[in-house]
């Protein structure tokens, strides 16, 4: 089944109505500029109240890697998700924004909006992903292992500007990219999701998983419990004919 991670979480309300809706994971925006952004004190007392079972993603950008790492001690998350923000997708650069361990799963959300504005930026990321086991640790080289690097978000984004904003990159556009990208590691396809188009991004895609924001939202940083109950449900119908 496609994982399902609902982020920009703010409150455990909202928390509790998306596990009972069916999401995977719940992603905490730690961004002071994002309308999502979430004090840490207070996602601590939100993960502590959690099923076990749940995910719970620190969503960063721009931070050091020890600064990230001590919001994820402090607050009891389980995942990192890091935005690039102006890194060159070099085995250099994703190391010094993970730093020397990933003890958690740690997740690297290219600006899929920015990529496909150019060919060659295209043909540049084809080419990183195609050789992607000739550079990087083995444990990075295997979809489907359960180890801590082997996830990529492509999210409608530019170059550093961390999210879509509500919109949606070119699926049928990034299909070839996401085919090479697939080869060697897992792809959670954000931006613009929603149940209404959620299946065709799914169809098209066909990613490991959906991340989904403005979607759910009834405004930013609050949400809809029946457009997350509706999201949840297209993409569990677009899995039985995927």
């Amino acid at each position: 089944m496609t994982w399902i991670k609902i982020c920009g979480t703010t409150n455990l309300e909202d928390a509790q109505l998306a596990i009972n809706a069916g999401a995977d994971a719940l992603g905490f925006v730690f961004y002071e500029n994002s309308p999502r952004n979430i004090d840490p004190n207070t996602a601590r007392q939100i993960v502590r109240q959690l099923p076990e079972h749940v995910e719970t993603v620190g969503v960063f950008f721009g931070q050091s890697h020890m600064d990230r790492f001590k919001i994820v001690e402090a607050v009891g998350l389980n995942a990192i998700q890091y935005y690039l923000s102006g890194e060159r997708l070099t085995d250099e650069a994703l190391r010094t924004a993970i730093g020397n361990e990933t003890p958690i799963p740690f997740y690297v959300t290219l600006p899929a909006g920015w990529i496909l504005e150019d060919e060659d930026r295209i043909s540049g990321i084809t080419e990183t992903f195609a050789h992607w086991c000739d550079s990087v640790p083995s444990e990075a080289c295997n979809p489907m292992s359960g180890d801590s690097f082997n996830t990529f978000f492509l999210d409608a984004g530019g170059l550093g500007q961390p999210g879509g904003a509500g919109k949606p990159f070119d699926w049928t556009k990034a299909s070839p990219l996401v085919r090479t990208m697939q080869k060697k590691v897992r792809i959670v396809v954000a931006g613009g999701l929603n149940s209404f188009n959620v299946t065709e991004a799914i169809h098209t895609l066909k990613p490991y998983g959906v991340d989904v924001v403005s979607g759910v939202e009834a405004k930013p940083g609050k949400k809809d419990p029946e457009k997350m109950r509706a999201f949840v449900q297209a993409v569990r119908e677009a899995d039985k004919t995927a």
